[in-house]
């Protein structure tokens, strides 16, 4: 910090202070518990206004969730990761912090930072990797941009929230070594690296603790040792116990208007239970967020003059390039031949319903998506590309998208409209007070989702509900059905209240030929519930063609272009919010379809839209194999540019990928007797695979490039390796300079002995550079004085283990092209 930072914080300190002076204690405690579903309380008599906070890592949703008010879609955590490269986060960053300012955002409840620690994991794609110090790293520049512009991030979830199952009752054993040197190390590398002013407390327990009552490791391990000084917020509902949370160091409890907080924490002042002062410190915090976000009068915000303009266009057609892991290209198939006559089959139903975004809290609504298919046809010239849609991965009814102009109509008991909103789908999702304008939960009475439908095909269309209570169902003037749909066997709370898909009835329709819909939900009583909320959706699904015969087009289709480009993808109810995955299959008949198109055409790409690890059994039999994650609204045409060699598949695998789900060799996502054993210890990732010599499909680290890098030379000192490397090809490029460590031997007696179990190599650092033809680059790899210890179980503290070290400079794991020797002390 310079002298002008620290003079600027002694300011926002003095500030919060005389404002924590002027308020009482009942005040005091309601500005801790959130006052809606999004805020926390304005106190005008300090000059505090309203702090608002919102979802997600990939865009800004605001406080309404509504296509009304459009956000930018970024692509996936995963695919940001896959970047290695902290300042495209941190650019990724500013951009949402633009977002957040323009929505009128203070607090981006982002970014998430727990580790892929086994590949059924339901909510992955919003975590960045599997690797402790990849995580910190691309964490640090993310929320480094975020508050650069002037927006609070909240770092989350802390801690041990690895796996969706029984997420808001499981108790992740985790022993204190895996939990310092793994789960708990991307934290304190934020922490260090980027000051982060808010952090999330989970849900889950860590060996037996709540993590929003977790004493040791909010107060003493997040504040105390690491320095922390910003604002805990518990995760929505996550807090439990008034005394417990306030002394377990959780600032505020969300969402509100009920919560632990507010009149219960003032009653347990008063009756002794818990000390005034811990309340004070917990409004210090949240007075200190507010002062940094410009929200507190007489406090200078931490930036006052925001960043320039980003174009956010643009900057996600990049940020999906950059993240793109090309892992197969036989021959260099890729970039295509796009020259004239040349003609290219785009195969699969995901090619044409591009899936953008992961499942739950994360959903944003951008103004646009641009599909595969889309961004192909724009730059091809016209009659190069054919399309076929070969296999669907959709099997069951999803809310209502293509084709459909939705509203919904809130109305009373009189049946008197009290006000209406724009749906981009068929999926009502209004918690708190994210009604339309007009309508409350006290007057309510029915929503009725209602609208056009314009079929893209003739035959037999599905129409379904999901959520519970009420409905009646009407398509084209005629009542198809009307019932109850009651509580399913879900085991997430989320999860239960939308309830399972349900097919309702089915109902020819023409091509073209519009139709009037209607779904009419029975607004319950609410009023006793702490948190109010609608979920409910109207579902369709279109006519169902023989699989055989649409694997049968696809084939033809393929037959019959130069290039076939095959689009496989997972489902929202595959990946998402709420539940772990119990395989890691392709839904559907799309791995068929990929050895069927691949059995004509030898050039066949297949294109993998997912957000973690699945299984490819037909990878050595295609041409080439691009990994492109969930993409954000710009991935078609970021597809098109990397296919057609107007940009580089830029991606590094920030997880590594098993062959097949048995190959994995950390699996468990299901707690016993409510707990979950993290028993692999240290070995998960990479670090398993190596320990049990068991090779994956693809290893961790790994991408290739549309050019080739020679690895010249290397120096390596303990603090650092500089390394020299040269594009060898014939296009410009970018290469991940990756450093593992190995310990080769270590000394038998003194203080440098150690009998403690290490991995055989861990990542210790990376670079990312870039080159033109026959260019050369230099790059200096710090390595981090952790690098070289393991936390001491017994003496509770950090240890730096001397010895031997092979420095592996490597292009990915167990790809190593250079190393050198170094004698730690």
């Amino acid at each position: 910090m310079t002298d002008a930072d620290q003079v600027r914080d002694q300011i926002r300190d003095d500030a919060v202070e005389a404002a924590l002076d002027k308020l009482d204690l009942d005040t005091k405690t309601l500005l801790l518990a959130g006052q809606d579903m999004w805020s926390l309380p304005a106190i005008p008599a300090i000059g505090l206004r309203s702090l608002v906070m919102s979802d997600g890592p990939i865009g800004v949703r605001g406080v309404r969730w509504t296509a009304d008010d459009p956000s930018v879609a970024l692509p996936s955590p995963t695919s940001l990761a896959a970047a290695w490269d902290p300042e495209l986060a941190r650019r990724a960053g500013r951009l949402l912090a633009q977002e957040a300012r323009r929505k009128g955002v203070h607090v981006l409840l982002a970014p998430t930072v727990n580790l892929h620690r086994s590949p059924l994991g339901g909510r992955h794609f919003e975590c960045y990797s599997e690797d402790p110090y990849l995580t910190g790293a691309i964490g640090s520049g993310y929320v480094s941009g975020v508050q650069d512009g002037g927006v609070a991030t909240t770092v989350k979830h802390f801690v041990g929230n690895d796996a969706e199952t029984d997420r808001f009752t499981v108790d992740s054993a985790i022993a204190p070594r895996p939990l310092r040197e793994l789960y708990l190390a991307p934290f304190e590398a934020i922490v260090a690296r980027a000051r982060p002013w808010g952090v999330m407390t989970a849900y889950n327990q860590v060996n037996g603790t709540t993590m929003t009552e977790h004493r040791y490791l909010v107060n003493e391990v997040l504040r105390g040792e690491w320095g922390f000084d910003g604002c805990n917020v518990s995760d929505w509902m996550a807090a439990r116990s008034t005394a417990g949370a306030l002394l377990g160091g959780m600032d505020v409890a969300m969402p509100g208007p009920t919560t632990v907080y507010g009149p219960a924490l003032a009653e347990a002042v008063r009756a002794g239970e818990v000390p005034e002062a811990a309340v004070d410190d917990a409004v210090r915090h949240v007075l200190r967020l507010a002062a940094r976000v410009g929200a507190l009068e007489g406090a200078p915000a931490a930036v006052e003059t925001p960043p320039a303009p980003v174009d956010g266009r643009a900057l996600a057609r990049e940020l999906a390039a950059r993240g793109f892991v090309l892992v197969r290209n036989e021959a260099g198939l890729l970039p295509l031949d796009a020259s004239a006559g040349r003609t290219i089959a785009l195969l699969g139903a995901a090619a044409r319903d591009a899936r953008v975004l992961g499942g739950g809290s994360a959903t944003v609504f951008p103004e646009r998506i641009v599909s595969p298919l889309d961004g192909l046809a724009a730059a091809l010239p016209e009659g190069a590309l054919t399309y076929a849609v070969g296999a669907d991965p959709c099997e069951e009814p999803t809310p209502a998208d293509k084709g459909f102009e939705l509203v919904a109509v809130c109305r009373d008991a009189s049946g008197a409209v009290l006000g209406e909103g724009r749906l981009p789908t068929g999926q009502v999702q209004w918690i708190g007070d994210d009604l339309p304008a007009g309508a409350t939960y006290e007057t309510m009475a029915s929503i009725e989702v209602r609208g056009t439908f314009v079929p893209r095909e003739s035959g037999e269309h599905t129409f379904g509900t999901r959520g519970l209570g009420a409905f009646s169902l009407t398509v084209g003037g005629r009542r198809l059905w009307s019932g109850v749909q009651g509580m399913g066997d879900e085991t997430d709370p989320f999860e239960a209240f939308f309830g399972a898909p349900s097919e309702r009835a089915r109902v020819t329709l023409a091509e073209g030929e519009p139709v009037e819909v209607s779904l009419t939900y029975q607004v319950p009583d609410m009023s006793g519930l702490p948190l109010r909320a609608v979920m409910f959706s109207l579902l369709h699904l279109g006519p169902r063609r023989d699989p055989d015969d649409l694997i049968a087009e696809a084939v033809q289709a393929a037959r019959a272009a130069d290039t076939a480009v095959v689009v496989v993808a997972t489902t929202e109810r595959v990946e998402s919010e709420g539940f772990d995955r119990a395989d890691l299959a392709l839904p559907g008949r799309q791995d068929d379809l990929v050895r069927a198109v691949a059995a004509v055409n030898p050039n066949t790409v297949v294109v993998v839209n997912a957000g973690s690890p699945v299984e490819l059994p037909w990878r050595e039999d295609v041409a080439a194999v691009l990994l492109t994650w969930f993409p954000g609204q710009e991935g078609g045409a970021a597809l098109a540019d990397v296919l057609l060699g107007r940009a580089e598949p830029g991606g590094r695998l920030p997880t590594t990928w098993p062959a097949r789900l048995a190959d994995a060799p950390v699996t468990e996502v299901v707690p016993t007797d409510g707990r979950l054993e993290y028993g692999e210890g240290l070995f998960i990732g990479y670090r398993a695979y190596e320990r049990q010599g068991v090779v994956p499909a693809y290893p961790f680290g790994h991408g290739l490039g549309y050019t080739d890098w020679a690895y010249e030379s290397l120096e390596a000192t303990p603090d650092a390796v500089r390394v020299r490397v040269t594009n060898t090809g014939a296009r410009a490029g970018r290469e991940v300079v990756q450093v593992y460590l190995a310990p080769a031997a270590t000394a038998s007696e003194g203080a440098r002995s150690t009998t403690a179990e290490r991995p055989a190599s861990w990542l210790a650092g990376f670079a990312n550079v870039a080159a033109g033809p026959g260019e050369s680059v230099e790059t200096e790899i710090a390595l981090p004085a952790r690098a070289f210890e393991i936390w001491d179980e017994e003496a509770r503290g950090w240890r730096r283990i001397g010895g031997v070290y092979e420095v592996r400079v490597s292009h990915a794991h167990g790809d190593t092209r250079l190393t050198a020797t170094l004698d730690i002390a």
